[in-house]
């Protein structure tokens, strides 16, 4: 995809019209999609959880969804469109933001036919004020900054020419130069060694426009390798291509010459959904291919290096096991009557799901980190309910957002029990009343959040010191309520580190959910040395299901 130079001289500091927005958001979608691993990588946690680029993608792929069929010239109802299924489609705190800067562009160039200069310069100022405005309490070093930073090299830029392209490059000028100071603004940032990652993102969407201007390819991927631990590749399940018939997994040590770039560029050819992992110099390849050339990585890479390991499944046959686990796992619940109280909950694991179903829950949102919901799936889920009295419990710090907005889009009265873990979300629901009032009894569920803490632990994914933290990549970590607080060589170190941090000896009740990956035998021998130290203590232990970490806690 691409232009000629003669087509950029043409275009040279004529306004856009509808269409030529239309390829802007096209171009800047694909150059987002093709970088979203860089994006997910830059985790300030390192937790394997990064999820930012992705969630900016799918949101900016529901904003071209709302547009690429359609044939209309204004530029402003085309934009105003594009903020439309960004709102629907967001997810996460950056896809939500990313929607206010849409939905900010858009109020200001609703009467704008072209896009000129001033027009450009005009959205891009409103943008700025709609998402500060739109978040409570603004941090500066994130997407934020990025975005103030992008609208004032405009309105400078505008001083000295009408040119939307020369206002948009110096705008990427900007944006490129302001995400490389985010961890000067942001000291956990600078702790972490990476920079804003939705600052990261929203350069990429501005980036992707100028390249589909200048004619740059948009579909090379800038070289990137993921640490080892962070690879996914679940997550690549649901990106399974028609024609992929063989998952292919290799590890090797590369050779003295190896160059990634071309690595990349080689697999392409191959097959799709292409993730390159790398710790302690082994490096770890995943692709999709065709059956015909489920061999090819392989052969590839050993006239490129050594290799180590090699696994390959059949993906018709995953697919089938992971249906069928899905159909084995029906939850039921509560049947809501009309004016009653219907609480719609977010559950990263269907172990959890069948606890909140069994506390009462009226909707379950299937997510939470690395697949957080969209404004669009939250609003589904109690669309429909026999009542217009709704209380929605996030779960997660990164889908309140998203809960906020579907509460705003929605003739429905709702509330928002702003839970940040799914413990806390368990807490709230146990001070749920179904015939109450809306607002009494949201409030008892938001004051029930502080009566738990949570522990979460997972591997670290890359190492670092965080907190007074020294972390190596590999090793087991525990968060409470979302701070590092321990590193440990094994699971069951792990959590004895956590609860001693949060004081279980002083609490009454502590309950593990164990992951999708952890077995139930495993998960009880480590029960039985909790219920050893804390002998005083109710211990609890529930399949939860989730991915990522091999143990949510719950103490209180």
């Amino acid at each position: 995809m691409g232009i000629d130079t003669i087509r950029l001289e043409k275009l040279r500091g004529k306004p856009l019209d509808g269409q030529a927005v239309k390829r802007l958001i096209e171009s800047a979608l694909l150059w987002l999609k093709i970088n979203q691993q860089t994006v997910n990588a830059l985790n300030v946690f390192p937790v394997p959880d990064g999820d930012t680029g992705t969630n900016m993608m799918l949101t900016m792929t529901s904003a071209w969804n709302e547009i690429k069929d359609s044939g209309e010239k204004h530029a402003g109802k085309m934009i105003a469109m594009v903020a439309k299924g960004a709102l629907m489609g967001a997810r996460g705190n950056s896809g939500v933001i990313l929607s206010q800067l849409w939905r900010g562009f858009a109020r200001a160039t609703q009467d704008s036919a072209v896009i000129d200069g001033d027009a450009f310069v005009r959205g891009l100022s409103e943008a700025r004020d709609t998402a500060y405005k739109g978040v409570v309490r603004p941090v500066e070093g994130t997407i934020l900054t990025v975005a103030k930073d992008t609208a004032s090299a405009a309105e400078a830029a505008l001083a000295e020419t009408q040119d939307p392209i020369e206002i948009l490059a110096r705008s990427v000028l900007a944006a490129d130069a302001s995400v490389n100071r985010t961890p000067e603004l942001l000291p956990i940032l600078k702790q972490a060694g990476v920079v804003d990652s939705g600052g990261k993102g929203l350069f990429f969407i501005f980036e992707g426009m100028l390249r589909y201007l200048y004619g740059e390819p948009l579909d090379t991927p800038l070289a990137t390798v993921r640490p080892l631990s962070s690879l996914n590749l679940e997550e690549a399940m649901h990106e399974v291509e028609e024609g992929q018939d063989y998952e292919v997994v290799v590890d090797f040590f590369p050779g003295q010459h190896f160059e990634l770039q071309k690595f990349c560029g080689r697999l392409e050819q191959m097959g799709t959904s292409i993730q390159v992992g790398e710790g302690e110099g082994m490096y770890r390849m995943h692709i999709h291919v065709p059956l015909d050339k489920r061999y090819e990585p392989i052969d590839y890479i050993m006239g490129i290096g050594t290799i180590t390991k090699v696994a390959m499944e059949n993906l018709t046959a995953q697919m089938e096991a992971v249906e069928g686990r899905g159909r084995d796992s029906k939850i039921e619940l509560k049947k809501i009557e009309p004016n009653q109280i219907a609480v719609v909950t977010v559950s990263p694991g269907a172990g959890l799901g069948r606890i909140f179903a069994s506390l009462g829950v009226a909707a379950i949102v299937n997510g939470g980190q690395t697949m957080n919901p969209s404004t669009q799936e939250i609003l589904a889920a109690f669309e429909n309910l026999p009542t217009d009295r709704i209380i929605i419990l996030p779960n997660n710090k990164n889908i309140i957002l998203a809960a906020n907005q579907a509460r705003d889009v929605t003739v429905k009265k709702v509330a928002v029990v702003p839970s940040r873990t799914v413990p806390q979300g368990l807490a709230a629901m146990l001070a749920h009343n179904p015939d109450g009032d809306l607002d009494s009894v949201s409030e008892k569920m938001t004051r029930a959040l502080s009566e738990v803490q949570t522990g979460e632990i997972t591997l670290a994914t890359r190492s670092v010191e965080m907190d007074g933290v020294n972390v190596k990549e590999g090793e087991v970590i525990a968060l409470l309520d979302g701070r590092l607080v321990a590193s440990a060589g094994s699971i069951e170190e792990g959590v004895m580190g956590f609860l001693e941090k949060a004081g279980a000896a002083d609490h009454e009740l502590i309950t593990l959910y164990y992951g999708e990956d952890f077995s139930q035998g495993d998960a009880n021998r480590i029960v039985d040395l909790v219920r050893a130290a804390y002998p005083s203590q109710e211990i609890e232990l529930q399949d939860g299901g989730q991915p990522h970490y091999q143990f949510i806690i719950s103490v209180e």
